[in-house]
């Protein structure tokens, strides 16, 4: 089954957290005006199109995952006149725009929360919500034993209008972000009505969060394994009853034809954090969503045969659905790949990097990155970019507890650091207040002394930085049409990878030994050759055969 046309089946989407991106006003944190101000940056690197974090109004209990207002911008980050000077800003220069969509949950201060907590149990206001009566005799015990992803119970209990204790209401993540009821069709509405207000205002598509939660299973069946927002399917193990329900998929045909009778390609993107490959599939059949994230791909070893194994059974699935694969290696709820492949293999992946745990060696970190960078813009399919990735920004390992805003810290007893890590504003002017990111020195989450290094005039020109090694290879994949392509493995061994796409071979090389590289012109190296001509370990190259 061939992969239709459209833009998104080769894009190269860049990831901006509005307030770590560009901060105008010198409050510290980044901001619309900021992002305007800077889409020229993106136009350069050779990108195709921009996902915005969330910006709506929000008490920032999670870094605006926990909406209180769909149809509006939070001051902090401007206003609906700036997203709209934005969405123009971004078409100018030849920018798709593509904005976040929490759809799993709401704030605690969203109005129909509020109203669902001043009214009765079994009320319409609740049934917008999870609520549920509690166990035991006064109802003191929660409904189930499910557990939040951030850390403890997974339900809290009302104090109804009386005075007296009353219902629980579910929240998978904060308490401050309670489950919507998706069985309820006034949920569904409001939701058709959300996507159409942003397309009436031009944006190009949704990212959709926790795209695989929508749906719990009817009958909130205890759930006894650990709690974790990755869903695995294996043949031996039951599905968990919060996540990758059959029942999302009704919904996402929904939305699609909603964004079907628009104008232009306006496209849907799943954050469905769902094992094996064919699960994960099931969200871009040809009547769902364009995109899924590939987290399995995000999370494999830096092995060759981890890598092979990923990249063929990801490619197989999506094809047996007529989809692009959509590649990615860091985002704003992962440690930043350039640290995260530099941390020792027994170590794990954990979640968040603080002082005192063993920190990533940088040094093999960005090698191994900017090689799995080269090795994932060579892939057929679409690519996601993290703001700051292009600059070789490594995680803020040191960042002070104190400092710590991600929910996870608190939630779980400090025993994971979260994700703020990935998070901290990034640099621009490595001599400049906050190193560019605004007018002052002010930054919401403090920025390392080395960021200077890694500020991004450092590198403009500077042939063999990060930031060109990008650039080129963004050119070049465009050139050379590799998102279009399809892809041949010539080899699969334990050491190498070597595969063929659009005119070009690609090697890396993950052994301990140099190899030689592939016949032909060599026109792209994520580092360069040896001093005899062959290629280094922990390095993808691009040869014109």
């Amino acid at each position: 089954m061939g992969v239709p046309p459209g833009w998104w089946t080769e894009a190269v989407i860049y990831q901006i957290y509005p307030r770590s991106f560009a901060d105008s006003d010198g409050d510290g944190i980044g901001d619309l005006p900021g992002i305007t101000a800077r889409l020229g940056h993106l136009a350069e690197l050779g990108v195709d199109a921009v996902w915005l974090s969330p910006f709506y109004p929000s008490p920032q209990a999670d870094a605006g995952y926990d909406v209180a207002d769909y149809r509006d911008v939070d001051p902090l980050f401007g206003s609906l006149a700036d997203a709209d000077t934005l969405i123009a800003e971004a078409r100018a220069k030849g920018l798709k725009v593509i904005v976040d969509l929490v759809p799993n949950h709401t704030s605690s201060a969203h109005r129909w929360f509020q109203a669902a907590v001043a009214a009765a149990p079994g009320s319409p206001e609740r049934d917008r919500y999870v609520f549920r009566d509690g166990l035991g005799p006064d109802g003191a015990e929660p409904p189930n034993d499910w557990q939040s992803v951030f850390g403890g119970p997974a339900w809290t209990r009302l104090v109804e209008p009386d005075g007296r204790p009353g219902q629980w209401y579910l929240h998978l993540f904060d308490t401050a972000q309670p489950d919507l009821n998706w069985d309820n069709p006034e949920i569904r509405a409001e939701f058709l009505d959300v996507l159409r207000f942003w397309l009436d205002r031009g944006v190009d598509g949704f990212r959709v969060d926790v795209a695989h939660g929508l749906i719990k299973q009817a009958d909130l069946a205890n759930w006894e394994e650990p709690q974790e927002i990755l869903s695995g399917n294996e043949a031996d193990k039951p599905r968990p009853p919060m996540w990758d329900q059959d029942g999302v998929h009704e919904i996402y045909r929904d939305w699609r034809r909603v964004l079907d009778s628009y104008d232009g390609d306006r496209i849907l993107v799943a954050e469905a954090w769902v094992e094996p490959a064919e699960r994960i599939a099931r969200y871009v059949r040809p009547d769902e969503m364009h995109q899924a994230f590939n987290f399995e791909y995000l999370l494999a070893a830096w092995t060759a045969p981890a890598q092979y194994a990923v990249i063929t059974r990801s490619l197989e699935a999506t094809d047996a659905v007529g989809a692009p694969t959509t590649w990615v290696l860091s985002n704003h709820d992962v440690i930043r790949h350039a640290s995260r492949m530099g941390l020792s293999a027994k170590g794990g992946r954990p979640n968040g990097i603080g002082i005192g745990d063993p920190q990533p060696d940088a040094a093999l970190g960005l090698r191994r990155a900017r090689a799995a960078t080269l090795l994932m813009l060579a892939l057929p399919g679409s690519a996601y970019l993290y703001q700051g990735e292009e600059l070789g920004l490594p995680e803020h390992t040191t960042l002070p507890d104190e400092a710590r805003q991600d929910p996870t810290w608190e939630r779980s007893g400090h025993t994971q650091r979260g994700r703020d890590g990935c998070r901290v504003p990034i640099p621009w002017e490595a001599d400049a207040p906050s190193y560019g990111f605004g007018p002052t020195d002010a930054s919401w989450l403090p920025q390392p002394s080395l960021w200077a290094e890694y500020a991004l005039d450092r590198q403009q020109g500077v042939a063999g930085s990060t930031y060109e090694t990008y650039r080129t290879a963004l050119r070049l994949r465009r050139e050379h049409g590799l998102g279009r392509g399809t892809l041949e493995w010539l080899s699969s061994g334990d050491e190498t990878l070597v595969f063929r796409n659009g005119g070009l071979t690609v090697l890396t090389n993950f052994g301990a030994a140099a190899v030689p590289p592939p016949a032909g012109e060599l026109l792209h190296g994520s580092a360069p050759l040896d001093a005899d001509g062959r290629v280094p370990t922990d390095v993808t190259v691009w040869v014109r055969h």
